[in-house]
């Protein structure tokens, strides 16, 4: 089943898993250095919290659609593409510690968009070649 995925940079990365652990009732599903994420049956959410400099706000990295295959990724850029959006797509790519197929876009705020299916997990934390992005996972 699709979820959204909300990835954060946070300053405090042992605070905000300790606060979202507390908040959703769960503990992270994937913790590597500078990184974790929680993946959510309820709400259906992946949320993705990326260490970012100490002292700084929380602010918003990236937005995304987790999928469960390449094809519906695929199929994502195809419908994306159809509607007028520029695409930008990665495949094989290393990023928040998994192998990833996906799809970028940007909202007219500029804010980037990702519809992704993780493939399997690596040990490097990589990040995205997309353009525009934040540090981008």
């Amino acid at each position: 089943m699709p979820r959204a995925q909300l990835a954060l940079r946070v300053s405090d990365l042992e605070a905000s898993v300790t606060f979202y652990s507390k908040l959703f009732g769960a503990e992270p599903a994937k913790r590597r250095a500078g990184y974790a994420n929680f993946a959510l049956a309820e709400p259906p959410l992946k949320l993705v919290l990326i260490e970012g400099e100490p002292g700084e706000e929380t602010r918003l990295d990236h937005l995304g659609v987790e999928v469960e295959s390449t094809e519906q990724v695929g199929a994502a850029a195809g419908r994306l593409k159809d509607a007028g959006l520029a695409t930008f797509e990665e495949n094989d790519t290393s990023c928040c510690y998994a192998l990833q197929d996906k799809v970028w876009v940007h909202g007219p705020g500029r804010e980037p968009w990702e519809v992704y299916v993780v493939k399997a997990d690596v040990d490097t934390l990589g990040g995205s070649a997309a353009p525009e992005t934040a540090r981008g996972c």
